[in-house]
């Protein structure tokens, strides 16, 4: 029906929670994924329709797109799913949204832009954690300073992660970290660069570069040329990471994966409701100019994974509305670096 929402890989963790408070906002919702077993259970506990799709199912993937307004994407590792679902969309001018953090995604879908605004619909991946905080925070800080040539943002607080982050940072962590450089990507070796960063609480922790989706989303919403992201994470971890960069490449080898993922599949799901309830994450980012001007702003918001399902919610529904920019778009770029306030309990305090 015109108007719906899509959900693809509703029964994943985080799928599975957008239902949830779908359900208690009265957002209209369609189901789908590949597992019908899975579907037809979350369908009975929620109340809304469902629909058994595989993405290399051309005809009823298309056939189900055509009576929904906007598609959020859930199914991960979204490197390889995106590309299916986004020129599903394309072919049938249904708006596509999803809440992916990886870089190559970004790029990927960014490529897709001029043929998403000749069929006026809207690409905006990274609906949620990843990266609508961050990418506003991107945006704020370059609005305090407009000529800014670096951008360093940092995040702590994730906790336990669901298996769908997990099995992208199995498949990824052998390949490193990536930065922006001069407007550039540039892959780096893992533990390149650390850094002590206060997050508000006067009490500096350690931090380590990482490959994360901002080294695309806030060139493109800022065009600071240089941008790097931290993340907390144990100084002695990040020199045993430094020893061991000869042997990183074999955790990409088939027996190695095979290992990792069935750790994760045994694994929780992700974190309970009592831990997402109580839990906050952390954001910092410094601004700074070719003079040595710096400007630094810290967030704090509800839990990631209670973030995503909000954020992604809001973005969908807005987009339902008709509030929507044609084109691939970073959050900021489509409803600006204010959106993340929008999702309620959420902090930004300028330095």
């Amino acid at each position: 029906m015109p108007g719906r929402i899509l959900v693809y890989g509703s029964y994943g963790y985080t799928g599975d929670l957008i239902v949830r408070f779908a359900k208690e906002q009265g957002i209209d919702l369609l189901l789908s994924g590949r597992n019908a077993a899975k579907l037809k259970a979350q369908a009975q506990r929620s109340g809304f329709p469902a629909r058994t799709l595989d993405l290399a199912d051309t005809q009823a993937l298309d056939d189900a797109l055509r009576h929904v307004e906007v598609v959020i994407h859930c199914a991960g590792p979204f490197i390889h799913t995106y590309s299916a679902m986004a020129e599903a969309c394309l072919r049938t001018k249904t708006h596509y949204t999803d809440i992916t953090g990886e870089p190559g995604v970004y790029e990927g879908l960014s490529a897709m832009d001029a043929a998403a605004r000749e069929a006026r619909i809207m690409l905006l991946p990274g609906t949620g954690f990843d990266v609508v905080p961050s990418d506003c925070l991107a945006a704020h800080l370059h609005s305090r300073l407009p000529d800014a040539t670096h951008l360093e943002l940092a995040f702590r607080g994730l906790g336990r992660v669901s298996h769908g982050t997990a099995l992208t940072m199995a498949e990824n962590f052998h390949r490193g970290g990536l930065i922006r450089r001069d407007g550039r990507l540039m892959p780096v070796p893992a533990a390149y660069k650390t850094r002590m960063i206060d997050f508000g609480d006067g009490r500096p922790c350690h931090c380590m570069a990482i490959a994360w989706g901002d080294v695309v989303t806030a060139y493109e919403s800022t065009g600071i040329p240089n941008v790097l992201v931290y993340t907390q994470f144990p100084s002695g971890a990040a020199r045993s990471l430094r020893v061991a960069r000869p042997l990183l490449p074999l955790l990409g080898t088939k027996p190695i994966q095979t290992l990792l993922k069935k750790g994760i599949d045994a694994a929780p799901a992700g974190p309970d409701d009592q831990h997402r309830e109580k839990a906050i994450t952390e954001l910092w980012g410094e601004a700074q100019n070719a003079g040595g001007e710096t400007v630094v702003t810290r967030v704090r918001t509800p839990e990631g994974y209670t973030l995503t399902a909000k954020l992604s919610l809001l973005i969908a529904s807005k987009i339902r509305d008709g509030d929507f920019k044609p084109g691939f778009r970073t959050p900021s770029l489509a409803y600006g670096k204010d959106l993340i306030l929008e999702a309620g309990g959420v902090e930004r305090m300028d330095e």
